[in-house]
């Protein structure tokens, strides 16, 4: 048994031993709030002393970084499957909106993560990697709604970057409100109430084809 239990614990190599570091402080942050969360408990959560937790990361500033990093490259992987799949701009848009807010809900740590002011603050480097999601994602939106107009599906007076700064602004709003309103308003119940006011303002003439 003891063999067996060695031999499972050195499956995970230092990478997937970082992975694992990083999808604990996003769960703890989840109940605990992002500047409470300490290292100790992040160890105590995956049953390791401190000391393992600083050989992979040197300070807990790394970990917020490499889990920016780690939202990064989730959301966006998800934001890009959802696109590819619809049938025109337009419903590429809305699968993405969908599929950013299930990607809150199943990590209700995220938002904090990104919006802590206190950590922007204290880390020029999470503050350059949030600023990067957001352009990349703002890029992307203004992307699609340049396609819908070329395609005669948007408004030809569309500003396209404004309309990109009020997606995400929609989704920091309802992510807001359900922190508010606990259990009182669910946010993939909300954003589906919200996403045609957003999308009435931009379809050209109706979206009943989405």
């Amino acid at each position: 048994m003891e063999q067996e239990t060695t031999t499972a614990k050195r499956r995970l190599n230092a990478g997937e031993r970082q992975d694992e570091i990083v999808r604990v402080a996003i769960e703890l942050a989840a109940t605990r709030g992002v500047d409470t969360v300490t290292t100790q408990d992040m160890a105590d959560a995956m049953g390791l002393t401190q000391g393992a937790i600083f050989r992979h990361f040197p300070t807990k500033d790394d970990i917020w970084v490499a889990a920016i990093g780690w939202v990064r490259t989730q959301l966006m992987a998800r934001l890009e499957k959802a696109a590819s799949q619809g049938d025109h701009p337009l419903d590429s848009l809305e699968r993405m909106f969908h599929a950013h807010i299930g990607f809150i809900a199943k990590h209700p740590a995220i938002p904090r993560l990104i919006f802590s002011d206190e950590l922007r603050n204290k880390n020029p480097r999470l503050k350059q990697l949030v600023q990067e999601i957001v352009t990349a994602y703002e890029a992307k939106i203004a992307a699609l709604l340049r396609a819908a107009k070329v395609q005669g599906l948007a408004r030809t007076d569309l500003d396209e970057e404004s309309a990109a700064t009020l997606f995400i602004g929609m989704i920091q709003g309802l992510v807001l409100q359900s922190s508010i309103f606990s259990g009182k308003r669910t946010l993939t119940e909300q954003a589906k109430k919200v996403f045609p006011v957003y999308m009435n303002a931009v379809w050209r003439t109706d979206w009943s084809l989405i």
